[in-house]
C-alpha cells in the first residue's frame, strides 16, 4: 500500500540496524556496531555479536525514529533480516520485530539479507531497471545475479562463490598480512601507497573452460599467504603496500570481468554493485572503468548504504508492501543459510508469499 511506513530490523552480524523507509524514499536510519569489541579477535564472535544486538535494538530503533521525525504510531509495518546470518543474531532480531509489529498492530515480513543489499541501491538511484545484473560482493557472499521484479519475481543466479567470497578473502589476507580486522578496509587503505602490478597474484576461475560466471578466492588467499611466508622465511618484511594493492587487483579484476560479461551475454544494459566490498575503491573504479568501455550503466549505492544496515532492510519491505505481498505468518522464522530465491523469506520449507 502507496505512503505506509515501513521499518527495517537488520541484525544478521555484526552490525544492528533500523532504517525507515515510505515509497521508496529513505526517511531515516540508525546503526550500532560491535565491530570493535570483535576486532581483538580477529573476527565476529557469534555470542558476542547476539549479546550486543541485545543491548543495542531499542536505542536503535528509537535513533531512526527521532532522526526520520516519527513516532513509533507512524509505523505500518516491520520488515526484519530472517537470514543468512549468524543464528543467534537473527533471532534477537526477529524477536524484536514480532514484539514492534505486534504491539503496533502491523503486518511483519520476512527479508532476505542479500536482497536488502540488492535494494539499497533503490534509495539512492530509485527503481531497479527491469532486467539487470546485480554483482553481490560481501564478506559471506560472492554472486552474480540476474534480476527482474525484486519484490515479485524469483533472482536467478548467473554465478556464485564455490569456496571464500572475495570479503572472506580480504579478511583472512590481511591477518596474513598482519593488518587489523576488518581486512577489506585495511587493504583498501594500504594498498592506496603500493604497486598493483608488483606481484602476479592469480585470477582464479577465468580460464576459457571454466564456469564464465562462478567465483572461487581461497586459491588466491593461499597465494598471498605464500608471498608472504617468502620473504618472513628470509627474515624479511613483507612489502605490505605492494602485497595489498596486488591482491586487491586481483580481486576487483575478476569480480568486473565477470560482471560486464555477463551484461554483455544477456543483453542486460545495467550493472549493480552491492554489498560491503562494492565499499572498496579499486571494485569501484574498475567496474566504472569497465562498464564505460562496454556502454553499460554502472549503479552503485554510497558507502553508508554498503555495509549491513536497517534501510537496506526497510527498503525490501517497502517493495513488499507496495507489491501487495501477503504478510508472513505468525510462525515467521530464521533461516541462517537461507538461499536467495525470493527477496521475501517464510520459514524453511514454506513456498514464496503469494501477493494479493
Amino acid at each position: 500500500m502507496a505512503g505506509t511506513v515501513v521499518l527495517g530490523i537488520e541484525s544478521s552480524c555484526d552490525e544492528t540496524g533500523a532504517g525507515l523507509v515510505r515509497d521508496g524514499r529513505l526517511l531515516g536510519q540508525a546503526l550500532a556496531s560491535s565491530m570493535d569489541e570483535h576486532a581483538r579477535f580477529g573476527g565476529v564472535v557469534p555470542e558476542i555479536a547476539a549479546r550486543a544486538h541485545l543491548e543495542a535494538f531499542t536505542p536503535v530503533v528509537r535513533e531512526a525514529l527521532d532522526r526520520a521525525g516519527l513516532r513509533p504510531a507512524d509505523v505500518g509495518a516491520v520488515a526484519v533480516t530472517t537470514g543468512p546470518g549468524l543464528s543467534g543474531a537473527l533471532q534477537v532480531g526477529l524477536a524484536g520485530a514480532k514484539t514492534l509489529a505486534h504491539s503496533l498492530g502491523v503486518p511483519r515480513y520476512g527479508v532476505h539479507h542479500l536482497a536488502g543489499h540488492v535494494a539499497a541501491d533503490t534509495l539512492e538511484h530509485g527503481p531497479l531497471p527491469d532486467p539487470c545484473v546485480v554483482l553481490i560482493v560481501s564478506g559471506g557472499h560472492t554472486s552474480l545475479l540476474l534480476v527482474r521484479d525484486l519484490a515479485r519475481d524469483p533472482v536467478v543466479h548467473l554465478g556464485d562463490t564455490l569456496d571464500d567470497a572475495a570479503g572472506e578473502c580480504f579478511d583472512k589476507a590481511a591477518r596474513l598480512f598482519g593488518l587489523p580486522y576488518p581486512g577489506g578496509p585495511a587493504i583498501d587503505r594500504a594498498a592506496r601507497e603500493g604497486d598493483p602490478g608488483a606481484v602476479t597474484f592469480p585470477r582464479p576461475l577465468t580460464g576459457p573452460r571454466d564456469d564464465p560466471y562462478a567465483f572461487s578466492f581461497s586459491g588466491l588467499k593461499t597465494a598471498a599467504a605464500r608471498w608472504a611466508e617468502r620473504y618472513r622465511a628470509r627474515g624479511e618484511r613483507p612489502p605490505l603496500a605492494d602485497g595489498a594493492a596486488s591482491l586487491q587487483e586481483a580481486v576487483a579484476d575478476v569480480l568486473t570481468r565477470k560482471a560486464v560479461a555477463a551484461c554483455r551475454e544477456h543483453g542486460v544494459g545495467t550493472l549493480v554493485v552491492v554489498g560491503g566490498v562494492a565499499a572498496n575503491s579499486r571494485v569501484r573504479a574498475l567496474a566504472e572503468e569497465r562498464c564505460r568501455a562496454a556502454g553499460i550503466a554502472l549503479r552503485v549505492p554510497p558507502l553508508r548504504l554498503c555495509t549491513d544496515n536497517g534501510a537496506m532492510i526497510a527498503a525490501v519491505g517497502d517493495l513488499l508492501v507496495r507489491a501487495g505481498a501477503a504478510p508472513a505468518p505468525l510462525d515467521l522464522s530464521v533461516d541462517p543459510s537461507a538461499p536467495l530465491e525470493y527477496a521475501a523469506l517464510h520459514p524453511v520449507g514454506r513456498a514464496a508469499p503469494a501477493l494479493v
